[in-house]
């Protein structure tokens, strides 16, 4: 479903190269192609080898760099950042990457994730003199490092990050090198890649293909990754605990032409849609996909189902980023606008509007009633994940139980409130199952905390609201 539309959005997505004359400029395309993880603000970071520069601001990455910015970067080395905003809230100091100076250097640092223990250790470094220039819990990282006692960036850095805890892939850089880190659960993607003698390191690899890099491995949960001139070093500066990627990675974040730990999303979201209709067997005439990300899950239900899919409907590709909508008339008309049914395919037929998943159920409403009103005769919704019932503490801007429609009422409930005929969601083990992901034990080393309530980390008691209980 259109994330603008419904509301669920992720944090970032982080873009890395070391080793390229035109760093700013792969960069830069390296954002382009992760856009869709974070349209709020973008910015780059580069090093010639002698300091730190960065362009930021906040809008889409041809606004932020329309203007000739990146000729301001010149080095062989950069971090990148696209941002929506979660922890922290908006704002230009938020945009990333965080740049700090000092005598011994600069320090720049990119961040796709949220630490569940950024307030508390926020107290700590404050009771302890720190003074903060933002509210993103990215910089809790920076001032742990400055005040490590060893002498090296890198032990520095690795004692900074065995005291954070939640989902973190970090870009950290240095005149002199970079320094990448998975959390040791994986909760978020992050791969290696190679361009020449370039080291690219990214949230999916779909932005290696815009720029011609070779995707070499991905990063593990835990590790803890140094490049610099000399070439790449790896280490552990954390055991590996339960393998928890975010099963929304698979579901609706990532682009389809990426892969995360070696399964391609289109392939695992049609395996969805293929399950889906395993388990929602429904008597229909066409099948339709809410665009972008549930197209490939409607192509799996109807090669399952053996009903035709058709394109019923459409998202227009020109309206802007956002919509003023100071009205409900006028928030109507702005899902009118960014998607539109296609009533020579819809009137007259039984369709089953087949989406990755309901979080408010606002929009769900206003596409079937869309659907309704081109001539469809019934219209079955059949969602390729289980009902998002809990919140999102790793970097999704889903953080209480009031957000989300599955967390207090029922499927018939919310199959009224939608006005659906019928309505579906796919099992958790099905989910698990359909994605398939090699790993032992019962989730198969997927997050399935939104679903399920079983969080892989602790979670602290000022990451959510005060009138927010934690599930366990």
């Amino acid at each position: 479903m259109l994330a603008e539309l419904k509301g669920l959005n992720e944090e970032c997505g982080v873009f890395g190269i070391w080793g390229h004359p035109d760093a700013a400029k792969l960069t830069y395309y390296g954002l382009h192609s992760l856009q869709h993880r974070g349209q709020e603000g973008a910015g780059i970071v580069v090093s010639n080898g002698e300091k730190l520069r960065i362009v930021k601001g906040e809008g889409l990455v041809n606004e932020v760099f329309g203007n000739g910015q990146l000729e301001q970067l010149e080095g062989n080395a950069a971090i990148g950042h696209v941002r929506y905003a979660t922890a922290g809230g908006g704002g230009i100091q938020n945009v990333q990457p965080l740049l700090f100076h000092s005598q011994v250097g600069g320090l720049a640092i990119a961040h796709n994730g949220n630490l569940v223990n950024a307030n508390d250790l926020k107290h700590q470094l404050e009771n302890q003199g720190s003074i903060f220039q933002t509210s993103s819990d990215t910089e809790v990282l920076a001032h742990l490092t400055r005040k490590s006692g060893y002498t090296k960036i890198k032990d520095r850095v690795k004692n900074a990050l065995t005291m954070l805890k939640g989902a973190y892939a970090f870009l950290i850089m240095t005149e002199k090198k970079m320094i990448v880190a998975l959390d040791p659960n994986g909760l978020r993607p992050l791969s290696l890649g190679r361009l020449g003698d370039a080291w690219i390191v990214a949230s999916e690899t779909c932005a290696f293909d815009i720029i011609g890099a070779k995707f070499e491995r991905d990063v593990e949960p835990g590790e803890l990754l140094v490049i610099n001139d000399e070439g790449i070093q790896s280490e552990r500066f954390s055991l590996m605990a339960n393998r928890a990627m975010c099963s929304m990675e698979y579901i609706y974040f990532s682009r389809p032409d990426s892969s995360i730990n070696g399964i391609n999303v289109h392939t695992a979201r049609k395996k969805l849609g293929k399950q889906l209709a395993l388990e929602a067997p429904i008597d229909a005439d066409i099948v339709t996909g809410v665009p972008d990300s549930s197209i490939s899950a409607a192509i799996g239900y109807a090669e399952e189902s053996g009903i035709p899919y058709e394109l019923g409907l459409i998202k227009n590709r020109y309206v802007g980023r956002t919509f003023i909508q100071p009205s409900q008339s006028l928030r109507e008309q702005g899902v009118k606008m960014k998607l539109s049914p296609v009533r020579g395919v819809v009137e007259g037929k039984r369709v089953v509007m087949v989406d990755d998943s309901i979080v408010r159920g606002t929009t769900s409403r206003r596409i079937v009633k869309m659907l309704r009103d081109a001539g469809a005769l019934e219209v079955h919704v059949c969602i390729s994940s289980p009902p998002i019932k809990n919140p999102c503490f790793y970097g999704i801007d889903t953080s209480t139980h009031e957000e989300l429609i599955a967390s207090s009422h029922s499927v018939e409930e919310m199959r009224e409130l939608i006005g659906a005929d019928t309505l579906t969601f796919l099992s958790p083990e099905g989910l698990v199952k359909a994605i398939g992901r090699p790993y032992e034990g019962e989730s198969r080393g997927q997050c399935m905390a939104c679903f399920t309530g079983k969080y892989p980390t602790e979670i602290f008691p000022d990451t959510v609201l005060p009138h927010e209980k934690v599930l366990t």
